[in-house]
């Protein structure tokens, strides 16, 4: 795995829209006192969280997942499924934010926008091979996004100076 300071320069210099450099920065940690080094992740704009997770929110929160048809797949694997009852309750830690990034740099941005994994899509919305006239295209699809992704499509939307 790569190191977290190479992983954020590629994310920071490398993909992030040039109208979001100095606003936008990644967060990831794992805490060295902790039995298993276990961690947390956050983007923020402005020095201001606005989507966090950490490790202890999966074993705390996991009784708010709702019993629906992904709950199963939810609970089936170690990592939580990234849709927007996860992100909601920030239910994804370090090693997931690990796991999107290595996913999101090894396909291309059409399949990034596609995953199913909204941390994924999030990364994807912030890159700079997205560009205007695309974004402008995605409007009413936005409609139809989960909240999350909604927020940081206005977030890009108002970066570029788009109404």
């Amino acid at each position: 795995m790569r190191r977290w300071s190479a992983i954020r320069h590629k994310l920071e210099e490398d993909y992030l829209a040039e109208a979001l450099r100095g606003h936008i920065q990644y967060f990831v940690t794992s805490y060295s006192y902790s039995p298993d080094h276990e961690g947390r992740a956050a983007i923020r704009l402005d020095g201001k969280e606005i989507l966090s997770g950490n490790y202890w929110n999966q074993w705390y929160k996991a009784h708010l997942y709702p019993h629906d048809e992904k709950y199963e797949y939810r609970m089936k694997y170690e990592m939580p499924f990234m849709d927007d009852v996860a992100m909601d309750l920030g239910l994804f830690d370090q090693r997931c934010f690990y796991r999107a990034f290595e996913e999101f740099d090894n396909q291309s941005i059409e399949e990034s926008l596609a995953s199913e994994n909204l941390l994924i899509k999030v990364l994807a919305l912030l890159d700079r091979r997205i560009g205007k006239r695309r974004l402008v295209k995605m409007k009413s699809e936005m409609e139809t996004e989960p909240v999350v992704i909604q927020m940081f499509y206005a977030i890009r939307m108002e970066a570029e100076g788009i109404g």
